[in-house]
């Protein structure tokens, strides 16, 4: 698994006959990720090309890019579906209580009690309503009254859902 590098988009399609590209961001941060200037790594995480981004504007919140050596709408077309990421090093420290995506993923999750949950497959939504994703089938907001405590460094979740949520899902 490559770790150095973090996903931050995913090109829907092409938009144009410029070469421009519409981008489903997969990033909290979408007007700091695709700001004019910055360079993106494209492609699959084993293998990408560096693509610096010529010009940014965003539709409906999601943002279209110009990106150099992307000049037609024949090249746009061959980009969809292709990752877009960043170096981890070029990320930001957040505020206390905030957190990456990449460093929730893969968390185990325990109760009160110490039970084993599940671990973190995904996490959903925006930046205010965020869902940690749980086996797959789960969703538990995370909010303060339902993560209790969260330690990116030791892998670990302990969460008080409320009473009847996971059984909810599972069932």
């Amino acid at each position: 698994m490559i770790t150095d590098i973090v996903l931050v988009g995913r090109v829907a399609r092409p938009h144009g006959i410029r070469g421009h590209i519409i981008v489903n961001p997969e990033t909290d941060f979408p007007d700091e990720r695709f700001k004019v200037g910055n360079v993106l790594l494209v492609g699959h995480a084993d293998r990408t090309v560096e693509r610096e981004i010529l010009e940014a504007r965003f539709h409906q919140g999601r943002p279209i890019l110009a990106l150099a050596g992307v000049e037609s709408m024949d090249a746009a077309e061959l980009l969809a579906g292709v990752d877009l990421w960043v170096p981890q090093a070029k990320l930001e420290p957040l505020p206390h209580g905030t957190y990456y995506r990449h460093d929730l993923v893969g968390c185990e999750v325990r109760d009160r009690s110490d039970g084993l949950v599940g671990r973190v497959t995904a996490v959903e939504g925006t930046l205010d309503r965020s869902y940690l994703v749980i086996d797959g089938d789960v969703m538990l907001p995370l909010v303060d009254g339902i993560c209790l405590q969260v330690d990116t460094a030791a892998r670990r979740i302990v969460v008080d859902p409320p009473e009847g949520l996971i059984e909810l899902y599972r069932s």
